[in-house]
């Protein structure tokens, strides 16, 4: 995330008073009243809250503003209308260590090189969203952040950003920036920089020449098919890179791209045209985005050098049924998430690493679960497979037996007819929405004394389908979704924890008083499209339900009469037809 320069122009004020000279002290005596010391010297309509600080910030100025005290440090003028920086009243600030022109309609021709000369103590530059169509020629030696992000800018020169000791960042993104805008000696001198954005570019390879010191490296969304040999040998402190949106191929990498990068955590080469898990990762990785590429098998060997990886993201590539061969992700002892979303899997890939936690499969092909797909994984906490073909007769009635530590199990969208058996008890959220299911039975939900969510929404229940006892389990129940069904009135015998109800898109035409009997600590009710009319709720149903503030009855015939116990606040959603 970039620094934003106001905030910086604040953090970097030092603290204290602003400082007073002894002769204003002495030269007014006492003259029966305590003497006031004379306004300070400030730009009109400008604000100075300190002797080094002049804050200028969106008056839509269009002249750069007189009587700017040549002591001040911290010079903020963005937000206006300026197109150019006189050079006589720029270069007379020799003691500027911040000059924010964030956000002005400045050009190349508008800032004189010239006037940097004489600011030997600048240490923080922005620029961003203006015109500039070059950097400056020459930026001060002491510089240590330069935002020049968000401009029209084709070429750099070797003292722009070159032998600055102290430079830590430099921002170039959003510009025009083609490899022949960038000279091989661009931070030549420059040892600090630890951050560069080069994202949003035009270049079309990797540039050579870039600081070993760096740390973070952004070239998102260029044209980059090429990362040349040799080109991140020396940067051995890099620790995020990132390179989505780019046009690397396979081709474009080779064994040797990332393997010097030993400090490398965070790898992104999502949004490319890669084939195949690229080779030569270091084992510091933590995390490699390969999201929306062209992986249609993912070899082993390529990630047994990434030992240490703990998120490995695949999402929409063309893994078929034998892209994720059994066992090939089992080195990754450490691996705590794997996104595969919108792949072509056909099943659960098999010999997964055991201390895994989160699996995320949806929209796949998977159609079955057998008995020990799921078991190599005990301490897996996230389990989605919304979204697959699974049919209730090919799910195994102990497929998720195994999984003791499962919290949240999203099967939506699948063609289930029935809630799966074999449910851990540790599950806190279930979710079951748009299936077809067309039954509820009291002995698959039992033992989810933990559940606190559980949606149903978009199947076909109807209340006789809801055997007696169904809910009896789930004390804990916090939030039901029941909306989008076909149930004539609300179910009795709710969850007594039970919060939130969710029974709009129903058939529901009455409500008796004594459907929230159960649900005293009920605080949304959701009734809207259903066939309820002005007197279809008795005006004892919501007598008990002291904290109840949400009743959104909208989309029915007509508008609904709500009462609310006297206790409860008088705020409810009340919607007519």
């Amino acid at each position: 995330v970039l620094p934003h320069p106001l905030l910086l122009l604040l953090l970097l004020l030092p603290s204290g008073p602003p400082p007073t000279s002894g002769m204003e002290d002495a030269a007014f005596p006492h003259l029966g009243e305590s003497s006031q010391p004379p306004p300070r010297a400030c730009p009109l309509r400008c604000f100075c809250p300190r002797a080094d600080t002049v804050d200028c910030n969106g008056l839509d100025l269009q002249v750069f503003p007189d009587n700017i005290t040549r002591a001040a440090q911290h010079l903020s003028l963005q937000n206006n209308q300026l197109q150019e920086l006189p050079y006589n009243e720029l270069s007379r600030l020799s003691s500027l260590r911040t000059l924010n022109l964030h956000n002005n309609l400045i050009s190349s021709e508008g800032l004189p090189d010239e006037a940097f000369e004489s600011l030997t103590q600048l240490q923080h530059i922005y620029v961003a969203h203006n015109k500039l169509s070059v950097a400056p020629q020459f930026l001060p030696r002491s510089l240590r952040v330069a935002d020049l992000a968000a401009n029209q800018v084709t070429e750099i020169f070797p003292l722009t950003f070159g032998e600055k000791p102290a430079l830590r960042s430099v921002y170039l993104h959003n510009n025009r920036l083609s490899n022949a805008g960038l000279p091989p000696d661009a931070f030549h001198g420059s040892e600090a920089v630890a951050t560069l954005s080069l994202s949003s570019n035009r270049l079309s390879y990797l540039p050579p020449s870039l600081p070993p010191s760096l740390e973070r490296l952004h070239l998102q969304n260029n044209l980059i098919s090429k990362v040349p040999r040799g080109a991140l040998s020396r940067q051995t402190h890099l620790r995020e890179l990132y390179l989505q949106h780019n046009q690397l191929t396979d081709s474009g990498l080779d064994a040797t791209t990332f393997s010097k990068l030993q400090h490398l955590e965070y790898l992104d080469l999502s949004h490319n045209q890669l084939a195949s898990v690229p080779a030569g990762l270091p084992r510091t990785l933590a995390v490699l985005h390969l999201g929306r590429n062209r992986i249609r098998w993912v070899e082993a060997a390529r990630l047994r050098g990434a030992r240490r990886l703990r998120y490995l993201l695949l999402q929409h590539n063309q893994l078929g049924a034998m892209g994720l061969p059994a066992g090939a992700l089992r080195p990754l002892r450490g691996l705590h998430t794997l996104h595969l979303y919108g792949n072509r899997l056909e099943r659960v890939p098999l010999a997964l690493p055991r201390r895994l936690r989160a699996l995320v499969l949806p929209h796949n092909h998977v159609t079955a679960l057998g008995a020990r797909d799921l078991a190599g994984m005990p301490g897996l906490a996230e389990l989605n497979l919304a979204y697959n073909r699974l049919v209730s007769a090919r799910v195994h009635h102990r497929a998720f037996r195994p999984l003791r530590a499962l919290r949240s199990l999203d099967l939506a969208g699948n063609q289930l007819t029935r809630v799966p058996g074999g449910l851990p008890g540790s599950l806190h959220s279930l979710r079951l929405q748009r299936n077809q299911l067309r039954t509820l039975e009291p002995e698959l939900l039992a033992g989810l004394d933990q559940l606190r969510e559980l949606s149903l929404a978009h199947n076909r229940l109807r209340i006789g389908d809801i055997g007696p006892g169904t809910w009896h389990e789930l004390q804990a129940l916090q939030v039901l979704d029941l909306s989008h069904n076909e149930l004539s009135f609300v179910p009795p015998d709710l969850p007594e924890a039970l919060e939130e109800l969710h029974l709009q898109g129903n058939r529901i035409s009455h409500v008796g008083a004594e459907a929230f009997l159960s649900t005293p600590r009920l605080r949304a009710l959701f009734l809207r499209a259903n066939r309820l009319h002005m007197t279809s709720i008795e005006p004892e149903a919501f007598l008990g339900l002291l904290h109840l503030s949400v009743v959104d009855t909208a989309g029915n015939p007509e508008q609904v009469l709500v009462r609310l116990p006297p206790a409860a606040p008088r705020q409810p959603r009340v919607g007519g037809p």
